[in-house]
């Protein structure tokens, strides 16, 4: 048995006694395991309708002779969509139950992606992408506090990590699908089916409403507050002591996913531009740097319960910035950027693990799908502004300029806000 005490914060937790990797599934019980598979199929499903658009956005722009800008637009309409999404999804969650509102934003992202695939113009496509965005950042927002209400304190970061490495998964399955359909079909036509396939997370919903239940501290808080009548408001992680948890937590957000998406949105655009590689010449390099982000992702998971969430961000965040400096800056030759990817991937992914068990972690359970939605996706929302602003900055300078310059401040931001939140490594979780 795992025994518990006291943080310097006075936070109950558990001491975590085996920290290999692989020991939360060994020790998993039926429901957490169920849990685990479905909320691993949706993060993956859900990275896959992101990632599509990246790598489409090449062709988009040539077929429709739309602006870099203009095409950053698209990406970050999304995000800031999901924010909105993503904050609404998480205090639906507290009302209505998370696994139910699961199902609904992954209905809701599959349909809007499929709608993706039959528009006719740049303007009907932004449009769908933003409302694709409103469930693509509720499925996280419901998905992370389902995992980690539903898995135990001393397995929580490399069970809801290893969740997280999902998304690597799904950015695989995108970038394996434009192979495909790119040598197989002409452009103007590879692309539809590109976001067609996107209507596939639909199809987990089914799984999700025969195996999944609802964690049981969220339905004895959801329980307390119906029978008092004081069912938390949505404004109310502004107030009090959680206000400074809510701002420093969603810098922390910010940081971390502002960086993120200056480097994915923009990396196959700077393979074909910059250093010339045709769309298919570029899969390997992708595929380099999609195998160290689910190296850092499974890395972080593990970390994060071994060295803590902190020490996790801060350490990641220096890594990020100098293997980013390395790759846009130094002047290397094809096979030099193609072994790089590796540790691309791995330092500007890895640190996601922790993400989500660390504003778990900071919220009590009244407040949780608000709180946690409402902070990684106004991380979400602020980031999203970070591809159009490449975009546009690439029209005066190299697109490598311009991804540095970005990612290198959205890195500092994520170290600063991290080295000034508390550390939750094994925090007990309650109905409060």
């Amino acid at each position: 048995m795992a025994e518990t005490g006291r943080t310097g914060e006075g936070v109950e937790a558990v001491a975590i006694e085996d920290t290999s990797l692989s020991a939360f599934y060994k020790d998993m019980t039926p429901p957490e395991r169920r849990t685990f598979w479905a909320c691993s199929a949706g993060w993956a499903l859900d990275g896959m309708d992101y990632m599509i658009y990246p790598l489409v956005i090449g062709t988009i722009t040539a077929l429709w002779n739309v602006a870099p800008g203009t095409a950053g637009l698209a990406a970050t309409v999304t995000l800031l969509a999901s924010a909105i999404g993503g904050w609404g999804a998480g205090f639906l969650a507290d009302r209505i139950g998370r696994v139910l509102t699961l199902q609904l934003t992954i209905v809701w992202f599959s349909f809007f992606s499929l709608v993706c695939a039959f528009v006719q113009n740049f303007d009907q496509l932004l449009v769908a992408r933003a409302l694709l965005g409103l469930g693509f950042g509720g499925e996280w927002a419901a998905g992370a506090v389902l995992m980690g209400e539903t898995i135990r304190a001393q397995y929580r970061g490399r069970a809801v990590g290893s969740v997280q490495s999902g998304w690597a998964v799904g950015w695989g399955l995108a970038v394996l699908a434009q192979a495909i359909l790119f040598s197989a079909l002409p452009p103007e036509i590879a692309w539809r089916w590109m976001f067609a396939i996107g209507a596939l997370p639909a199809l987990l919903v089914l799984y999700l409403r025969m195996y999944v239940k609802e964690p049981e501290i969220a339905a004895q808080s959801r329980a307390r507050a119906v029978a008092s009548g004081e069912r938390p408001a949505i404004w109310e992680i502004f107030s009090g002591p959680i206000l400074k948890t809510t701002i420093l937590a969603a810098l922390l957000s910010t940081g971390c996913q502002g960086g993120y998406y200056a480097i994915t949105t923009w990396l196959p655009k700077f393979l074909t531009s910059e250093v010339k590689l045709s769309i298919v010449g570029s899969t390997g390099y992708l595929a380099a740097t999609i195998v160290g982000s689910f190296a850092g992702y499974l890395t972080g998971a593990w970390l994060a319960d071994r060295i803590g969430r902190r020490n996790l961000f801060l350490t990641f965040s220096l890594g990020a910035i100098a293997v980013i400096v390395a790759y846009t800056q130094l002047p290397l030759s094809n096979s030099a950027l193609w072994a790089l990817g590796f540790p691309l991937g791995f330092f500007a992914s890895g640190y996601f693990s922790g993400m989500g068990p660390f504003l778990t972690e900071l919220y009590p359970t009244r407040l949780r799908g608000s709180g946690q939605g409402f902070c990684y996706n106004f991380g979400r929302g602020v980031g999203a502004l970070f591809p159009a602003l490449v975009g546009y900055l690439s029209a005066t300078t190299s697109l490598a300029n311009a991804i540095a310059i970005f990612a290198v401040a959205a890195y500092g931001l994520f170290f600063v806000a991290a080295f000034a939140l508390p550390e939750t490594r094994g925090k007990v979780l309650h109905a409060d």
